[in-house]
């Protein structure tokens, strides 16, 4: 039977089956795997010998995407023509073309700056090094040689991003048939460890009362008072604060839908509203109601507040970057609810961070919601509590 667009994308490994296959005939079929990724591959026979083709991967190529070059292939076939052989010609195959090949594709996904900073490290890092080698030229050795460059100048995390780009780019070589394994898995342990990242922040809880009050007492623009007042309560990434839209929040459900496009996983994330962030929302409303963002910079209405302006703002605050960052309420409210006895998988969602299984976390958003809608109004009221304890004393 035929496959359709719900089958191929509701498809998933069965509970104890290590792969799943499903046929949309003529040797054309899907291949599951348990972490949810899905290939397009081609059973044919050429010269008396079995092959297959990889036709791609879904989503990124649909059902009629797939049998269209089924039907490429099996044209070939007829006039006694091998399509993987000439798929192999017709395809660069040096490592540079297939990095820029990739690229292209992912622009679709990725934001404008991130993609910026993509092919900057290809270029500087990777390019003049493998660029003009053939991807089966490059083994483990000549990655490690060249990331060792890297990382003999301290720059630790730039290696291990530069290692999982190299990974990216054969592994999209692989599923468009023109490698067979990545190298790069090979150099696990082979490079030095990466320091953690911890951003600064503030875990004592008289010390939380104290910013709270002072986040309240903060004396600059209207807009970027209700956004460092709210920064805390919702714990969302800076970036993704300053760029809330009056268009992206429901107050008849109480929900703050922050789209794809502007989430680090490229996944929706859903914020639940506390009282006191909906009552942060009617204030500036008559501000910036009528404008796209809800914390619209005043000298340009058509943009957000500036990238620094809640650390400029802790800063002018008294709390040195040391001390404290915007990014450090997503890990106090972490830290904070892990205490409190919040369910681990509740709290990760809620700050968005990657979901082990693929097929999950690509379509449950909404996963743990009635509990995330409990724990958003607790920990604010939690902040509110620590806060008051300091004013009384």
């Amino acid at each position: 039977m035929a496959l359709t667009h719900a089958k191929v994308s509701n498809a998933k490994v069965p509970e104890g089956q290590k792969l799943l296959r499903l046929s949309d005939g003529h040797g054309l079929y899907l291949l599951v795997k348990p972490d949810g990724k899905k290939y397009w591959r081609y059973d044919y026979r050429f010269n008396g010998k079995r092959k297959t083709a990889s036709l791609g991967t879904f989503p990124e190529v649909g059902i009629r995407e797939a049998r269209d070059k089924l039907n490429d292939f099996r044209s070939q076939l007829r006039q006694g023509r091998d399509p993987i052989q000439k798929k192999a010609i017709s395809k660069a195959n040096d490592f540079q073309s297939i990095a820029l090949e990739w690229l292209n594709k992912r622009k679709e996904v990725l934001t404008e700056k991130h993609a910026r900073t993509v092919l900057f490290r290809l270029e500087r890092y990777l390019f003049p090094f493998i660029g003009l080698m053939e991807m089966d030229q490059i083994d483990a050795p000549t990655l490690l040689h060249m990331l060792e460059r890297i990382e003999h100048t301290g720059k630790i995390e730039t290696t291990h991003r530069i290692k999982s780009l190299c990974g990216q780019v054969f592994r999209y070589a692989i599923v468009t048939g023109r490698a067979t394994r990545d190298p790069s898995a090979d150099l696990r342990g082979a490079l030095a460890r990466k320091r953690p990242v911890n951003m600064p922040t503030i875990l004592d809880k008289d010390k939380i009362g104290e910013l709270i009050r002072a986040i309240r007492g903060y004396e600059g623009e209207f807009t970027v008072q209700i956004a460092l007042q709210m920064a805390p309560y919702v714990f969302v990434r800076p970036g993704e604060l300053r760029k809330a839209e009056w268009s992206e929040i429901d107050l008849d459900e109480v929900m703050w839908r922050i789209p794809a496009e502007k989430m680090k996983m490229r996944r929706t994330h859903i914020v639940p509203l506390s009282r006191q962030v909906v009552s942060l929302l009617k204030k500036i409303h008559p501000l910036t109601g009528q404008d796209r963002y809800i914390f619209s910079s005043l000298r340009n209405r058509d943009r957000p507040l500036s990238e620094n302006t809640l650390n400029a703002a802790l800063r002018r605050l008294g709390y040195s970057k040391d001390e404290l960052v915007a990014h450090g309420f997503r890990a106090m409210a972490s830290t904070l609810l892990h205490e409190m006895g919040w369910q681990s998988d509740v709290i990760e969602r809620q700050l968005a961070h990657t979901e082990r299984n693929a097929v999950k976390g690509a379509y449950n958003h909404a996963l743990y919601m009635p509990e995330r809608i409990k724990m958003m109004q607790v920990w604010a009221d939690h902040l509110d509590e620590l806060a008051d304890t300091i004013k009384r004393r």
